[in-house]
């Protein structure tokens, strides 16, 4: 060996950090049981049913906790089809202003309420109201106007839906006529007069 010092510097700069067999060993064992451990240990995990799921498991919970009733409701929703047909009675009496404003209007227009609804017998809020005339106000409960929805073509015929806003004007001063089916209304005279003309005559 070279006693210069300049040839032992760059002698010990191009030795590795592996000096001995037993640190070979170790480094062998570190750079590929370890990695080949680690690659063993995630592939378990994997297959094992210990790992969490994305899914509630629980009474009738097995899709991301929506139950089947509601997945199975929310698909007949889906596939039902676009247009229906409901048959109703065309004879059957009509539903009084009181009823249909207690079933459909009451949440907005009854006590309390909410701001800005015309409410029940509120002479102040229904005047100007009153003043645009039943035929706009029907319009306005049937079609919607501002923040209330539109009432037509729910549970009630659009001249049931007039007698609740006959029910609510006439309440807060109006003196509107209740309105009647146009058959019944011809058929009511119609019937007087057939019954006038059979009594006897004194």
């Amino acid at each position: 060996m070279s006693a210069d010092p300049h040839n032992q510097a760059t002698e010990e700069a191009h030795t590795g950090p592996i000096k001995n067999p037993k640190q070979l060993l170790l480094a062998v064992f570190f750079s590929f049981i370890i990695p080949i451990l680690i690659i063993v240990g995630l592939v378990s995990y994997v297959v094992s049913g210990t790992k969490p799921a994305g899914t509630a498991e629980g009474d009738n919970m097995a899709l991301y906790g929506v139950t089947k009733e509601s997945r199975d409701r929310e698909v007949a929703e889906r596939l039902k089809k676009v247009g229906s047909i409901e048959i109703r009675d065309g004879n059957r009496p009509l539903a009084a202003g009181e009823a249909v404003f207690k079933a459909q209007c009451v949440a907005c227009h009854g006590a309390p309420g909410i701001p800005g609804a015309p409410h029940l017998n509120d002479a102040a809020a229904w005047g100007p109201r009153i003043g645009q005339g039943y035929a706009t106000l029907l319009e306005h409960a049937l079609k919607g106007k501002g923040a209330m929805p539109a009432q037509g073509g729910g549970d009630f015929e659009d001249i049931e839906i007039g007698r609740a806003v006959v029910y609510l004007a006439n309440a807060g001063g109006a003196k509107f006529p209740v309105p009647d089916r146009p058959a019944a209304a011809a058929a009511a005279p119609a019937e007087g007069a057939s019954a006038a003309a059979s009594a006897p005559a004194k």
